[in-house]
Order: structure tokens, then sequence, then C-alpha cells
């Protein structure tokens, strides 16, 4: 069971439906107190499957309180605009 990606505001993203994520699931990577989509695409192209299903396939932000084995335990996820174009706004700090 992945945890499930609630909504996504970043536009320009090829996975971006109408403010939802259409991608099978997504990564998330980024720097040190810092979290990224790492699935982040923008080609103009768009992708991803004809049903809004995403959820979070790993998690490289060990440091993330919804982190347990690199796997997202938070309820949902929200992604949205931050320092990278495509962050994990549900990222948590330990």
């Amino acid at each position: 069971m992945t945890t499930h990606v609630a909504d996504c505001s970043v536009t320009n993203c090829s996975f971006n439906d109408h403010t939802h994520c259409n991608a099978e699931a997504i990564t998330v990577g980024g720097m040190t107190d810092h979290a990224s989509c790492a699935t982040f695409i923008d080609t103009g192209i768009r992708g991803g499957l004809p049903k809004v299903l995403a959820g979070v396939g790993a998690c490289q932000r060990t440091e993330c309180t919804h982190n347990d084995h690199l796997m997202c335990q938070a309820p949902e996820v929200h992604v949205g605009p931050g320092p990278d174009n495509a962050d994990c706004l549900t990222y948590s700090h330990t």
C-alpha cells in the first residue's frame, strides 16, 4: 500500500492532470531539510496514466517523520512549488 498523492499544484509537470498527479508512483528526493518530487518532468509532453492513481513509490528523505524504511507513511502527500520546481509539501523534518 503506497501513500496517495492527494494533489499537485505544479502545473508545468508532464504528469499533472488538472492539479492531480497521474504518474503511477513518485519518488521523493531532495537535499537535507528539503524534499522534492524527483518524478517532476517539464517537457511540454503529457505523460502518465489515463487515471489519477499516483502514490509515493519511494522516499529518500530518511529524516522525514513520515519515512519508515524508505516508504512514506503519511496519510496523503501534497506536491507543490518550493525551492525546487516540485516539492513534497508534506515533508516534516524529525
